[in-house]
């Protein structure tokens, strides 16, 4: 099936691929050749797309899936590979929002800054 993975500043890949898996606002979804059409809000989470290369991992936060014609269009609001991650910066991002957590437990930037920040590290991490 063919792949389209895009954010606002690239197109991070596009080409055929087996299998992919990611993260929606009802939860992880996976898609082989074939799937039915299908349409969702993604969250943050990983992409993962299975190629004859082996797997493309990426970090991806907010956007949309979508599902037609044997085509997977992943259009992802922030999305960043794993060379890509500074992680000492992201340790520190990852520091402040949880003590802007800590100060107010119902701060929802925060909460979603920490999943961000949190996801890029595991990411970075190739976990």
């Amino acid at each position: 099936m063919k792949v389209e993975l895009v954010s606002p500043e690239a197109v991070m890949f596009s080409g055929d691929a087996s299998q992919v898996l990611t993260r929606t606002t009802e939860g992880d979804i996976a898609f082989l050749e074939g799937h039915a059409a299908f349409i969702g809000a993604l969250d943050v989470g990983e992409v993962q797309i299975w190629t004859d290369e082996g797997v493309i991992k990426v970090a991806a936060a907010g956007g949309f899936v979508e599902v037609s014609n044997n085509t997977v269009s992943v259009l992802s609001d922030e999305a960043v590979t794993p060379e890509a991650i500074d992680t000492e910066a992201v340790t520190a991002e990852l520091a402040a929002a949880r003590e802007a957590l800590a100060a107010d437990s119902e701060d929802e930037a925060a909460a979603l800054a920490v999943r961000w920040a949190e996801l890029r590290l595991r990411v970075a991490q190739g976990a």
